[in-house]
């Protein structure tokens, strides 16, 4: 017997109504859901750290302000509501929230590392900060704000420019984070001020004394010797850029104990600093000419380079290679000796201090690093390696004085860790194939950036290996500088980076 086409019809309807009163209850049951979970009590239900939500509640975003207003959590980290960005985040952050607050203690997360930019640049949106702050331009900002403001609003999209580059105090408190920007010279210790440089008749540590500044620079003297340079085949985390080995003889030259520090580097900065520049092609020319009188220093950097950590002995950070190889010509000509940036064979060599493993100390790659399941789950054994080098698992996230870490064989601090360190050489992936086994004093001069060595603050063990290379990415450096041009002197967007200097051995030292 068939039914009866009005029932069926009644039926259907009686369905299609059911199911949109049911998509409409669990649409709303949804909206009411996704809304009480992007509240600030929800988001403390999984972020269980005191210190961020004091630090929140003390920030300008916690009601630390004229008016007392409060923004949400939810406002800052995720894109805007009503956006697919912002559905495709929270689903994201939350499900790797959840999981962290089931499987893991926050007594654990190292939270000094959490408040730095690299992190904050992946939980934060320009769309978020934008919509809040349709004025960029508050009373009482100075020109060089308002230039800054107006570059961000006509690059930030081309150069990926974040608002937390300059604010990154906003949304939690900082009480050491400076916005602005160096202002003047900056003040040294003038209770001590030398009259000449050290004078070297032998070939042995020295400590140079830089004329007219309260600066000295303790010098090792690395003797001439031969080595190989790159990795084995088998080492862990080889790169192909590594090799081939090549057996490199070497002159013998001191080399700083340490980094250039920001005491040395202000220094240099007091007495040259200026608004104009020496073109970088006549600095680089100026590398082989005795006749050099003068040069012009940094012009003031936009913000604070130290980022806060500190200065004093901590490594100068943040400058580029035209600036390390102009302070080097500064020097050079106040002490009437010849320093420059080390070549990759010096640097590398002086790294291994006659050894020949992966790392100057016992240990291999595969013992320190952080990669692998097993090592997430158990952790690693850093007994060792903390002793030598300032990396990610003991850095807090910033870089540390020289005094943290023992010396290498040749009795150098930091050649490993802490931050990059600048080169003489250009960075070519396969310059050791150029190279013949008992090549004397190599230097590449081919190719557009320069190289790095040494891994830094932030890097895995891995990356601080004696035969691992980097180079320098100077367009990526420089995305966020607000300046225009952008600064030859300073880069914006690499916090791990410094130099180290050599001295070339004077003439008749024994």
């Amino acid at each position: 017997m068939k039914k009866n086409p009005a029932k069926r019809k009644r039926s259907y309807l009686s369905i299609a109504i059911g199911c949109f009163i049911l998509g409409f209850v669990a649409m709303i049951a949804f909206d009411w859901m996704w809304d009480a979970t992007s509240t600030n009590e929800a988001c403390m239900a999984c972020h269980v750290h005191e210190e961020t939500d004091n630090a929140w509640k003390k920030s300008i975003h916690g009601g630390n302000n004229k008016t007392g207003v409060i923004t949400d959590c939810a406002e800052c980290h995720l894109p805007p509501k009503g956006t697919w960005g912002h559905f495709t985040a929270k689903t994201r952050m939350g499900v790797k929230d959840i999981w962290a607050y089931l499987t893991k203690d926050s007594a654990d997360f190292n939270w000094e590392a959490k408040k730095e930019l690299a992190h904050a640049q992946k939980i934060i949106s320009n769309e978020s900060c934008m919509k809040c702050h349709t004025n960029l331009f508050p009373q009482g900002v100075n020109d060089d704000a308002v230039k800054a403001h107006l570059y961000f609003e006509e690059n930030h999209e081309k150069l990926d420019l974040q608002c937390i580059s300059c604010h990154l105090d906003a949304g939690h408190y900082m009480p050491n984070y400076k916005h602005g920007k160096v202002e003047g010279p900056v003040v040294l210790d003038t209770s001590i001020r030398y009259d000449s440089a050290t004078t070297v008749t032998t070939f042995q540590n020295f400590t140079e004394t830089v004329p007219g500044t309260p600066i000295t620079i303790n010098m090792v003297a690395i003797p001439g010797g031969t080595f190989m340079i790159g990795s084995p085949k088998k080492e862990s985390f080889r790169q192909d850029d590594e090799g081939p080995q090549r057996e490199v003889k070497l002159t013998r030259f001191f080399m700083a104990e340490t980094e250039v520090t920001w005491n040395q580097y202000w220094a240099f900065y007091n007495e040259t600093m200026s608004e104009g520049r020496t073109p970088p092609s006549k600095i680089y020319a100026n590398n082989n000419r005795p006749d050099v009188d003068a040069v012009s220093g940094p012009t003031p950097p936009f913000g604070f380079p130290d980022q806060g950590w500190g200065m004093g002995s901590r490594p100068a950070i943040t400058m580029t290679h035209y600036a390390a190889q102009t302070f080097c010509q500064w020097l050079s000509l106040k002490t009437g000796k010849k320093y420059r940036l080390p070549t990759e064979a010096e640097w590398e060599y002086a790294a291994r201090g006659g050894t020949e493993g992966a790392y100057f100390f016992e240990g291999s790659p595969k013992k320190y690093t952080n990669e692998g399941f097993m090592k997430r789950v158990f952790g690693i054994d850093t007994t060792q390696i903390n002793g030598f080098v300032i990396y990610m698992n003991n850095s807090l996230g910033k870089t540390q004085e020289p005094q943290k870490v023992a010396a290498n064989p040749f009795g150098l601090k930091n050649m490993l860790g802490n931050v990059m360190e600048h080169c003489a050489d250009k960075y070519s992936a396969d310059a050791y194939s150029k190279w013949q086994d008992g090549v004397q004093d190599p230097v590449c001069n081919e190719g557009e950036e320069y190289v790095v060595r040494g891994g830094s603050y932030a890097d895995d063990a891995s990356l601080l290996r004696c035969a691992a290379r980097g180079h320098t990415d100077s367009e990526e450096w420089l995305k966020t500088d607000p300046q225009n041009p952008m600064s030859i002197w300073w880069y914006s967007d690499i916090k791990g980076i410094g130099f180290r200097i050599v001295c070339e051995v004077p003439a008749g030292v024994n």
